[in-house]
């Protein structure tokens, strides 16, 4: 059974109401996006609100909107920002992202999700669960094209998404005039092919950079770049 929290070296996740635990997926989106120069950041299914708190650490500037539709993923993000030093920077809110991008007024200059990843599979009877990993009623396409409604001019997108959803992603973001700025492909062994991809999105044509990131040597045996990428958050770093 997974442990009612996780601690971090300045906040804890309690998770005990969510399906969805502290997983490496966000720990790797919250440490690997950029926050440079942004003002307004908004977590799209923001979970126990993690990927909230790990940016807020990153920049102390940022106000960042964190929506959800789970009203127990609701009170137990808003439990994790009020035990944090963080609380003044991030606002907690039921709301889906259909609803959200119809009503808000504000331009983002990050908008950031570790988006439901489960397509055409076997449901859970567990709700809640469905919600938080299959993509019926949020995916990774319906981030990236309203998404690029609420962004500002030099706004960027990050997700982190299953790597064969690679090239479709790249297609559907050039339809809606958002570009590749960066992306990693990650592999959780070295002679194990990438499972993830961490990808930027922009709507500036740059000539991007992309990367390789391993996370573990063997079992519980981690990477350099692994470590160096998340040691300001995991205590044992």
């Amino acid at each position: 059974m997974a442990n009612n929290f996780f601690q971090f070296k300045q906040f804890t996740i309690f998770q005990a109401l969510c399906t969805m635990k502290v997983g490496t997926d966000g720990v790797l989106l919250g440490a690997w996006t950029n926050v440079d120069h942004c003002q307004n950041i908004l977590d799209i299914g923001t979970g126990t609100g993690l990927i909230a708190l790990m940016l807020a650490q990153r920049n102390a500037d940022a106000n960042i909107k964190a929506i959800d539709i789970n009203e127990e993923c609701l009170h137990q993000a808003q439990q994790n920002v009020l035990g944090s030093p963080f609380s003044h920077q991030i606002t907690v809110e039921k709301k889906s992202f259909s609803c959200y991008t119809k009503e808000s007024e504000v331009k983002y200059d990050l908008i950031v999700s570790n988006p439901p990843y489960f397509q055409n599979s076997l449901k859970s009877p567990n709700q809640s669960r469905n919600y938080a990993r299959h993509n019926d009623s949020l995916s990774f396409y319906e981030i990236i094209s309203d998404g690029a409604s609420l962004l500002t001019d030099f706004g960027r997108i990050a997700l982190i998404v299953p790597h064969e959803f690679k090239q479709s992603l790249l297609e559907h973001a050039a339809s809606v005039g958002l570009f590749v700025h960066r992306f990693t492909n990650v592999f959780p062994l070295s002679h194990k092919p990438a499972k993830r991809l961490l990808i930027e999105l922009g709507k500036e044509e740059i000539k991007y950079a992309e990367d390789n990131l391993t996370i573990e040597l063997s079992r519980h045996q981690y990477t350099d770049e692994f470590i160096s990428l998340t040691k300001a958050f995991y205590l044992n770093s």
